[in-house]
């Protein structure tokens, strides 16, 4: 479902922009409305981050813009708590801007997203907090095109040696 919407803000929105669509994820901004995130880059190698509110009239799927912001100008983005399994996260500009992401993997995407283009075509020091480090940044051993993946198994990994050590007996 979610390549599908990508390929439609793709083809809808970011290529009318002259833009390259690189993430997107869903928001909980309204109830009545759908909102995306999204993650572009311009033909001049600005990074942009963009709020799309996504309506349908009739059977027709429709795409707005509602906020734009300059990766530029993004002073830091805040997990609010990294040891816990949340979808809350802050982008600081030069006002917070408080979001709900769909789900806590969908904000580690965003972020990891966000961190690879600034690395890329920036180079600034852009803070990303109260994250797990080891989920954002490509030089850990968990590193991949699906880190999604990689992080359920790394989970899974944990849970294996959990019962592994509640089961076994220990010699007395």
């Amino acid at each position: 479902m979610s390549s599908l919407v990508k390929e439609d803000l793709e083809k809808k929105l970011f290529k009318p922009l002259s833009q390259n669509l690189y993430e997107f994820i869903e928001i909980e901004f309204s109830v009545q409305d759908r909102y995306y995130l999204c993650v572009s880059v311009t033909k001049k190698e600005e990074v942009k981050i963009i709020m799309v509110k996504h309506y349908r009239i009739g059977l027709d799927e429709k795409y707005e813009v509602t906020k734009k912001w300059s990766l530029n100008d993004l002073q830091m983005i805040d997990g609010k708590e990294a040891d816990t399994d949340n979808p809350f996260f802050d982008l600081h500009f030069k006002k917070v801007y408080s979001l709900e992401a769909y789900s806590c993997a969908s904000k580690y995407a965003f972020a990891r997203t966000v961190n690879k283009l600034n690395h890329a075509y920036l180079k600034k020091d852009l803070q990303i907090v109260n994250f797990d480090s080891t989920y954002i940044n490509d030089d850990s051993i968990w590193s991949s095109n699906n880190k999604d993946c990689l992080v359920l198994m790394r989970i899974c990994f944990y849970a294996f040696n959990l019962v592994c050590l509640s089961v076994c007996r220990l010699p007395l």
